[in-house]
């Protein structure tokens, strides 16, 4: 149902956020429909009394206070998406799926949790990179978090045969391998350890970075770039910057490259949709964030 009539104030709640650009997008969007929207962000790094930093285990407190004093929604991000979750009242049929949340819109005093960078993801998929059945063979995966979860399940659902995981917790990798596997029987989900990451990128079509490697707040390569190959695509759901470690280095090995502006695109405008009952010019979305990071 449309809530055009309404006004709407929206928070970001994640780790080293203040530059992101997801709430001018959501502004950018709110003055195209003629909605009264105010988003900030809000950073956990950042936030509490004398400057005391609030964590990710905090998110619930954070959440609560944003229900007292009237927020609409929130958009979660990094380190909070799975840790969220425990503090809903309820979590979409994809977004416990996936194990994350990456929105939450409030209604009626009730906290409803959804997931849009699957969406996202599978919107730069589309628009990004032309994929063939071939270049979905086999795909790496680093990061098995709450990006991770999203980008695999993005992944397996366009028909990824085999997909190898890797994260710097083995422990997540196996859980997060074993749950898709069972949501995707008739495909291969397969946890690696460190010491099999040079022999399965070898045998892989396409890698995928979920892992904040890359972010200005997290510098740095999530892996060995003499691993690349010109004849990979590499995807990276980092947007700030667009052009990561991993993205120039396969760039400049003449691989197709994906850069986390379009996900970041896709999954604002969705989760934008979720929060007012409107959709979003896309391209209007789309050109601004393309002028804002130089691309």
């Amino acid at each position: 149902m449309s809530r055009i009539d309404e006004s709407f104030l929206v928070g970001l709640l994640g780790s080293g956020i203040n530059a992101s650009l997801t709430p001018p997008m959501h502004e950018i969007a709110a003055d195209q429909l003629g909605i009264r929207y105010l988003y900030r962000p809000l950073d956990i790094d950042a936030l509490g009394p004398h400057q005391r930093a609030f964590t990710a285990d905090d998110c619930g407190t954070l959440l609560s206070y944003g229900l007292a004093l009237g927020y609409n929604a929130f958009n979660i991000t990094y380190p909070c998406k799975q840790l969220i979750m425990q503090h809903l009242d309820q979590v979409s049929e994809h977004a416990l799926k996936l194990g994350a949340v990456n929105t939450v819109v409030i209604e009626d005093g009730a906290t409803i949790g959804y997931n849009t960078d699957y969406t996202g993801f599978s919107f730069a998929l589309d628009n990004g990179l032309e994929l063939t059945s071939a270049d979905l063979d086999t795909v790496l995966q680093l990061g098995a978090g709450g990006a991770g979860s999203a980008t695999a399940y993005a992944l397996l659902s366009r028909g990824v045969k085999t997909l190898f995981l890797y994260d710097v917790s083995d422990q997540q990798a196996h859980a997060r391998a074993r749950q898709l596997q069972d949501l995707f029987p008739t495909q291969k989900v397969v946890a690696l350890a460190p010491e099999q990451l040079p022999s399965a990128l070898a045998s892989c079509r396409g890698l995928v970075n979920a892992t904040p490697i890359g972010m200005h707040h997290h510098p740095g390569a999530p892996l060995d770039l003499s691993l690349l190959r010109a004849d990979l695509w590499v995807a990276d759901v980092i947007y700030l910057p667009q052009d990561t470690p991993l993205i120039t280095a396969a760039r400049a090995l003449g691989a197709r490259t994906l850069p986390g502006g379009l996900m970041a695109v896709g999954q604002a405008a969705d989760a934008f949709t979720l929060i007012t009952g409107q959709r979003p010019d896309i391209t209007e979305i789309r050109r601004f964030f393309l002028q804002e990071t130089g691309n």
